[in-house]
């Protein structure tokens, strides 16, 4: 998968096979980083030697994969993007693809490796023109005109849709107006979707390898010229050898993991959002601010860290910030109990890392203490502080924590009233406010939120502590104590302000490492739970009702592994078991989504990666992990100091 920065992609299997209706070769984002359209599918690439046709590209079509170019597949690498080496009748070929930085526009270069006098290539683009979630389907609306300049062909199927340039240095350009019919995805047949696709060839580029042995091609909304094509290649290999000089620690696995990291920031209008992950996800407040530290701040990019912060403390309203941006340009939607409290943590670790208190008081504080007062009065979705100092919340048909699985009007978990893990990052929350609020000379505010943090803290563990078990509940509502073993739990143990004492801290990891602990991260239930489910398949109801009963997610090692170092100590050999739970990726970034750690692993073995390829949270959380607590790389602590800035009013 290759990224732009803006929410575009573009993204294939290494044989060039596309199994996914998000495959593509740009993926723009029109309005980014959402409004996203397949505009370019693929390229058909025909190796002509002496006259003899050799096909490079691969499809899926009813019953048949044609044409089989994998065959002659000789190598691939990501150096640093996408490489592939095709061997033919003794001639090499090399193919790259880059996407370029801020722009939606992909680079794809070929090279002839050796002397060939009597060889030409031949690429018919593929296009869709369609939103990335649906799919095309062969009509009589389309547009079959191609406009041509020098070095520049451009098409525009559908009026509603931009156009498309092809910046060129092919020696002639045909027309074509042919329709390819019934691809067919795999992958979305095995997810119960529409697995079908008709894709329309507007022209076909020749290029004359024997007078020349490399060919280029830009497809790009804005026109360009072939020859820029170098320019721009040097500059993205620039531009990612710089994030990885930047990466915290010499260990191979951090240095991908940090050029993984970037692929999930993205522009949101004059701010910094994060992609939740890929192919599908949005930009959504609760994966934003747990990703923050992992993607910016052990990546020594504060700056974006700044402007993530911005964007949704920009869009926040009554105390909540966003859950999730539309695709559409709809308003915001504000069904999260949490994600303004993990905006505290964020800004928690923000402090940690840079000691840049002035930021926070002059563009965060006042939305920090907006929100504090917002669960105090009651706020979207009956979410509230209730009269024992905890936070409750939700209403029929709402999901609000992350474990979010709907389908149709069944909420999958239903977690309503007082979810374990949103006690905790409240405490946290008042205990964070308590401190700033010291720190800037706002000794009422500081009060009141010592006031609160204590009596949320007095009232927890007499509610949650569950003696059976030896853990904590999950859920405390009207209907009783959810008594399943979940891993929200540890929550109340990682987080920098925590709520137990160190004896069921030490219980709660203990319960958590026997009942959910797997190479891949942590099960969302334990096994033995009835409604456990063990594998993540099927169609759409049936996936959804295994996403949070079993379903394994690696983001949760990253705060396991902190409370087992708390809990442990942080030796050496507490930090080389914590390394050995990370044993498993290096290999993972090899083997699904290529450089990259997956949304989900099947419950059960085999654990199989799946839902999204690359998932924010994933790898920022075992990138921290692995920098902070494995490697010992700790952030200097910047504590407040009081009276150090001019005195707040956020009241």
């Amino acid at each position: 998968m290759e990224t732009n920065g803006l929410g575009g992609f573009a993204s294939s299997s290494i044989a060039g096979l596309n199994t996914r209706r998000y495959h593509g070769l740009l993926m723009a984002a029109l309005t980014p980083p959402t409004g996203r359209v397949l505009l370019l599918s693929k390229l058909e690439e025909t190796l002509i030697i002496g006259g003899r046709r050799f096909e490079l590209s691969a499809n899926r079509y009813p019953g048949v994969v044609h044409p089989q170019g994998y065959r002659y597949l000789k190598e691939f690498r990501l150096d640093p993007f996408p490489i592939f080496t095709w061997e033919v009748e003794g001639v090499e070929i090399e193919k790259r693809v880059f996407m370029v930085h801020g722009e939606n526009a992909t680079a794809v270069a070929y090279a002839l490796h050796g002397v060939c006098s009597d060889c030409s290539l031949e690429i018919r683009p593929l296009i869709a023109f369609r939103d990335f979630h649906a799919t095309t389907h062969a009509n009589n609306a389309v547009n079959t005109h191609v406009g041509l300049e020098a070095g520049l062909a451009s098409v525009t199927p559908y009026a509603a849709m931009p156009a498309l340039h092809f910046a060129h240095d092919a020696v002639s350009v045909e027309p074509a107006g042919a329709w390819y019919y019934d691809f067919e995805f795999d992958r979305e047949r095995d997810r119960g979707l529409d697995f079908h696709e008709d894709l329309f060839n507007p022209f076909v580029l020749k290029y004359d390898l024997g007078r020349r042995p490399t060919a280029s091609l830009i497809a790009s909304l804005f026109p360009r010229k072939a020859d820029g094509l170098p320019g721009l290649e040097r500059a993205e290999i620039a531009r990612r050898a710089m994030l990885a000089e930047n990466a915290p620690a010499g260990d191979p696995m951090v240095r991908q993991l940090v050029i993984a990291a970037d692929q999930f920031i993205v522009q949101r209008g004059s701010f910094n959002s994060v992609i939740a992950g890929y192919h599908w996800f949005n930009d959504w407040g609760r994966d934003a601010m747990i990703s923050l530290p992992g993607l910016t701040l052990v990546t020594a990019r504060p700056d974006i860290a700044r402007n993530i912060l911005l964007a949704f403390a920009a869009e926040m309203d009554r105390g909540v910030i966003p859950n999730c941006f539309s695709d559409q340009g709809a308003a915001p939607l504000y069904n999260a109990i949490d994600a303004s409290l993990w905006f505290f943590a964020a800004v928690h670790a923000y402090i940690r890392y840079t000691g840049d208190f002035t930021f926070v008081r002059q563009q965060l504080y006042a939305s920090l203490a907006g929100i504090v007062d917002s669960y105090e009065h009651g706020t979207h979705y009956g979410i509230r502080v209730d009269s024992d100092g905890l936070v409750t919340g939700g209403e029929s048909g709402v999901q609000l924590t992350w474990m979010d699985a709907k389908v149709g009007d069944w909420v999958v978990t239903p977690r309503s009233g007082k979810p374990v893990e949103v006690q905790a990052l409240w405490c946290n929350a008042l205990r964070v406010l308590e401190e700033l609020a010291h720190e800037f000379n706002d000794q009422p505010r500081s009060e009141r939120c010592r006031k609160l943090a204590e009596a949320a803290r007095s009232s927890f563990v007499p509610l949650f502590w569950n003696e059976r078990t030896g853990c904590l509940f999950d859920v405390v509502n009207e209907s009783g104590r959810d008594g399943s073993i979940r891993p929200n739990q540890v929550m109340a143990v990682s987080l920098p302000h925590a709520m137990l004492p160190p004896d069921k801290e030490r219980g709660v990891v203990q319960v958590i490492e026997r009942e959910l602990l797997t190479p891949f991260g942590l099960r969302s239930l334990a096994p033995g739970d009835p409604q456990y489910r063990p594998r993540y398949e099927g169609d759409q109801r049936s996936r959804d009702s295994a996403y949070h009963q079993g379903t394994v997610w690696p983001w949760l090692l990253g705060p396991f592994i902190t409370a087992y170092l708390k809990v442990n100590g942080r030796t050496a050999a507490a930090r080389s078991q914590a390394a050995k739970w990370l044993a498993a990726f290096p290999e993972h970034l090899h083997t699904a989504g290529l450089g990259q750690i997956s949304e989900i692993f099947d419950g059960g073995d085999p654990q199989r990666p799946l839902g999204c390829i690359a998932q924010a949270w994933s790898v920022a959380e075992i990138l921290r992990a692995l920098v902070e607590d494995v490697l010992n790389h700790q952030p200097e602590l910047h504590a407040p100091k009081k009276g150090t800035l001019p005195s707040a009013n956020a009241s």
